[in-house]
């Protein structure tokens, strides 16, 4: 992948590096499907890396317990911050943001409004976590829907594509997909120091025909705006670097998403079978073992950590449910380097100057 996107891709952040002066980062331990022990283990292991100052924010109990596994964990700079509910991943949304003033999502989003804590990290409910972001923290001006931005390896040597949006929006408009192109354009600009990157539109061909309504109408508003926007891309483009932002609706984006992790899952299985095969190939396999490694490493989403919520008053990573230590670690690592990039106030004031530039074009228009 090449020495630079080692450090940048892997949302900015090298396996055992550190990002600076210790940041504190709110971890919803009560989030994942087997919580609270990936969210304890990975918080030990960043902690223990000094990538951040962790607060563990759930049910004190519970966290307690899985702390008293790892005794070392007393010397580390982890504390737990009771919240009495959990918001479970089959809750909908609007009524578990209502419903539930004490969850550990809610009690960890409030830590990042009194600047308590830098950041916050949960692997728990996708809905609930936006919705309860936008209601604890609020949406930054002249953003409508905040959304995901997951990164993708290329096949160009140190390249990677940010996709935006990967589950947050399942039901877009057309201006909801041209907020979430200059919030992905910026969030490349700050992270991976692009300074023009290629913004495409994701549809089902190159030709500005191809699409439906909701890709037509806004393809008109991208080309409008004053970035290096590139036209439609297909799903082949994701992975040949083609383009650095690919912008889409959460459901489209989603599914783009699961199927690239699955197929990445197959790979894996399928190589593993097939090195097992035969005797000879099980030499090749030792002898090629550090490249195999690489190959896993650049594929493994758990490395990426988590997607950070674009357009929110606040750093918010969102992780898979499914996550592992390894994931939540890594998730913290990006929640610390996303603070210091300073990415938000980069993109409010990239959407002022838009919205700006957007009310002049009117009133110009007006006077015609």
């Amino acid at each position: 992948m090449g020495d630079k996107l080692e450090s940048l891709a892997r949302a900015a952040f090298a396996p055992n590096g550190s990002p600076g002066p210790r940041t504190t980062i709110a971890v919803d331990a009560m989030g994942s499907d087997r919580a609270p022990r990936p969210e304890v283990e990975g918080a030990i292991q960043a902690a223990r890396y000094g990538n951040a100052r962790v607060l563990l924010v759930g049910r004190t109990e519970a966290i307690e317990a899985e702390l008293a596994n790892h005794p070392a964990a007393a010397e580390l700079p982890i504390e737990i911050i009771q919240a009495s509910e959990v918001i479970s991943m089959h809750e909908k949304a609007a009524h578990a943001v209502r419903a539930k003033r004490d969850s550990s999502m809610r009690v960890g989003l409030r830590l990042v409004r009194e600047g308590t804590a830098q950041g916050f990290v949960t692997a728990g409910n996708t809905g609930a976590a936006m919705a309860t972001a936008k209601m604890v923290l609020g949406a930054l001006p002249g953003v409508d829907r905040p959304a995901l931005a997951a990164v993708f390896p290329t096949t160009v040597p140190g390249k990677a594509a940010i996709m935006i949006d990967v589950g947050a929006n399942v039901d877009c408009k057309p201006q909801n997909l041209e907020q979430f192109a200059v919030m992905g354009e910026i969030y490349c600009r700050s992270i991976f120091g692009n300074q023009q990157p290629r913004v495409g539109l994701l549809s089902i061909g190159e030709e500005e025909s191809k699409g439906n309504e909701l890709t037509h109408q806004a393809y008109e508003l991208l080309r409008h705006l004053p970035l290096n926007f590139v036209g439609n891309v297909e799903g082949r483009d994701l992975y040949n670097g083609k383009v650095d932002v690919i912008v889409c609706d959460g459901f489209v984006g989603n599914v783009a998403l699961k199927i690239s992790e699955g197929l990445v899952d197959t790979i894996r299985y399928m190589l593993k079978e097939s090195l097992e095969a035969t005797l000879t190939r099980q030499v090749g396999f030792l002898l090629s073992r550090r490249a195999f490694a690489d190959f896993k490493k650049r594929l493994d989403y758990t490395e990426y950590g988590g997607a950070p919520l674009l357009g929110i008053k606040g750093v918010v990573i969102v992780s898979h449910g499914s996550s592992n230590a390894n994931a939540i670690k890594n998730a913290i690592r990006v929640a610390a380097e996303f603070a210091k990039s300073g990415s938000n106030q980069k993109i409010e004031q990239e959407l002022t100057r838009q919205n700006g530039v957007a009310a002049a074009a009117v009133v110009v228009k007006a006077t015609d």
